[in-house]
């Protein structure tokens, strides 16, 4: 099958046809048996989780300043390196970074919106949620190749609501077994 991307651009808005085609496409590759993306979802907040984990040794190695710290940071490195070559097996140009950056800002701004809803500002964190649902799709967008990079660029610079994200919900379903 050939590989198709979708082009968006900032003024196109997605055609119902165009919806309804990614969907076609997600059906046949999901009856098929090629790709289980209830588990690629888990799999890819695991990596989520792990890139926190990163971030925790290397702040608690410089806070410490034990060396032991960064050393635990590698072996969780090399766990999330093989989790990610499960996500992310062909990768061209800097997919492999971007997808991780994707991931480890999605995780992020959860935990942002998380704080913020605690301390009752739920305006601001609906706001960072909505933030991190967005580079949650642009990461399955990009992964699913159902964007390039010129798109993944026009997408993330929109200021118009993106409509991959209703795709994406369809796609990305942890509760589909």
């Amino acid at each position: 099958m050939k590989k198709e991307y979708l082009n968006l651009s900032v003024n196109a808005a997605m055609s119902p046809q165009m919806f309804e085609d990614i969907l076609a496409k997600v059906a046949e590759l999901k009856k098929s048996g090629s790709a289980d993306l209830s588990t690629e979802e888990d799999l890819s907040v695991a990596v989520m989780n792990l890139l926190g984990l990163e971030e925790h040794f290397y702040f608690t190695g410089v806070k410490t300043e034990k060396p032991e710290y960064f050393d635990l940071l590698n072996e969780v490195k090399l766990l999330r390196k093989s989790l990610m070559e499960r996500l992310v097996p062909k990768h061209e140009g800097e997919t492999w970074c971007i997808s991780k950056h994707l991931l480890a800002a999605t995780m992020r701004m959860m935990e942002v919106g998380g704080k913020l809803n605690a301390n009752g500002k739920k305006d601001e964190a609906k706001k960072m949620f909505d933030s991190a649902h967005k580079a949650f799709s642009l990461f399955w967008a990009l992964r699913l190749k159902l964007i390039n990079a010129d798109g993944l660029k026009k997408v993330a610079a929109s200021e118009k609501p993106w409509t991959l994200q209703g795709i994406m919900n369809k796609l990305v379903d942890c509760c589909d077994e």
